[in-house]
């Protein structure tokens, strides 16, 4: 009876040996699993006793897999078949074209069947899928000599497709001085959001469509609306940076509840003032990974005015954002908002520079 269990031991590991993937390293060592993925740099195996194990790309001298993989080029060809080795080359055996030989070098991406299923899902996700972006949160309080808060909030959310993204962003703050001395007042007070569509034409150019909405109250900016859109360039686009260009047209509605000083003489009435300007959109947005754990951010949006030339307004922005761990980090940012004609008494500039916690988070 002994003897009957260790055959059918000995013949279960054989079976489960014969139908797994394998993958022999340069320096001897084999490892047997299901191959999950690969990006042409490192390889992802799924081994019972080690779990997923990642060994580089490079270092593997032979790869055999009885099951079938789908297996990305170089030249943007996919095929997908079991999968052996020959020397530098991957042999595919589809079950439509016959063996395809590819060399190592020119495999860009590998993937099971369920890790095949799950990317082609993210690149067309649902209308609540996709969905991935990040908190960002600064508060101060100070009491004693001084009786001051601050408030600082901005929030990203982003969905991207195949060929398309879809953004949402806001960004306020809130100060004031509560000292009874400095005659308590708000000394900050603005909030600012939108949304914008990407569409790529080709993997180098892309269109978009975006809806800016802007309050300050110490501007005596009501809100201001800007609609616009234009074609856009991805001067740099891979993993560690990317560098977008954008240019085209919009259209602003804004409207200032005063244009002169307070305070306003007693049965005064001090009438809105209301624009609505035709513009250009002129931008770059900076990305750029500084190690595993920090990005830094940059983007620049002019909007010279067509209606009275020479009036422009601008954004600047800068930030800096180093993870914790997966889903908390620490952010600090820079921002500058420009406008070539303020309101009477107004400054033309509008600073901010926050620090504090940022919360990312995934769907």
């Amino acid at each position: 009876m002994k003897k009957a269990i260790l055959l059918v031991a000995i013949v279960a590991a054989l079976v489960s040996t014969v139908f797994a993937d394998q993958i022999t390293l340069k320096n001897g060592d084999r490892l047997t699993g299901t191959i999950v993925k690969s990006d042409g740099k490192v390889l992802v195996i799924k081994t019972e006793a080690a779990g997923e194990v990642t060994v580089k790309f490079d270092a593997i001298q032979t790869i055999t897999t009885p099951g079938d993989l789908n297996v990305g080029l170089s030249d943007g060809k996919a095929v997908v078949g079991s999968v052996t080795t020959d020397g530098d080359k991957l042999v595919i055996a589809t079950k439509t074209a016959g063996p395809v030989e590819a060399a190592k070098s020119n495999v860009t991406t590998l993937r099971s069947p369920a890790e095949q299923a799950a990317y082609e899902k993210s690149l067309h996700p649902g209308l609540m899928e996709g969905w991935n972006g990040g908190l960002n949160l600064g508060f101060a309080i100070t009491r004693g000599n001084s009786e001051t808060k601050n408030l600082n909030i901005a929030f990203t959310a982003n969905r991207k497709g195949l060929r398309d993204k879809l953004s949402l962003y806001e960004n306020s703050i809130y100060a004031a001085n509560d000292q009874a001395a400095a005659s308590p007042h708000t000394t900050a007070s603005s909030i600012g959001g939108g949304v914008r569509y990407d569409r790529d034409l080709n993997p180098r150019t892309f269109v978009f469509v975006n809806g800016d909405f802007y309050h300050d109250a110490l501007q005596s900016l009501d809100l201001r609306a800007l609609f616009g859109g234009g074609f856009g360039l991805h001067a740099i686009k891979n993993p560690e940076t990317t560098l977008d260009l954008l240019a085209g047209v919009n259209y602003t509605h804004e409207h200032y509840s005063s244009f002169v000083l307070p305070p306003v003489p007693p049965g005064t009435t001090v009438p809105g003032v209301t624009h609505s300007l035709a513009g250009l959109t002129l931008g770059d947005e900076l990305m750029h990974k500084l190690g595993k754990s920090t990005v830094f951010t940059q983007n620049l949006y002019l909007y010279p005015d067509l209606s009275q030339t020479g009036e422009y307004r601008g954004t600047f922005s800068l930030g800096l954002i180093t993870k914790i761990n997966k889903w908390l980090g620490w952010q600090s940012s820079f921002g500058d908002i420009y406008v070539s004609n303020p309101p009477t008494g107004k400054k033309k500039n509008d600073l901010l520079l926050s620090t504090g916690l940022s919360f990312s988070f995934t769907h």
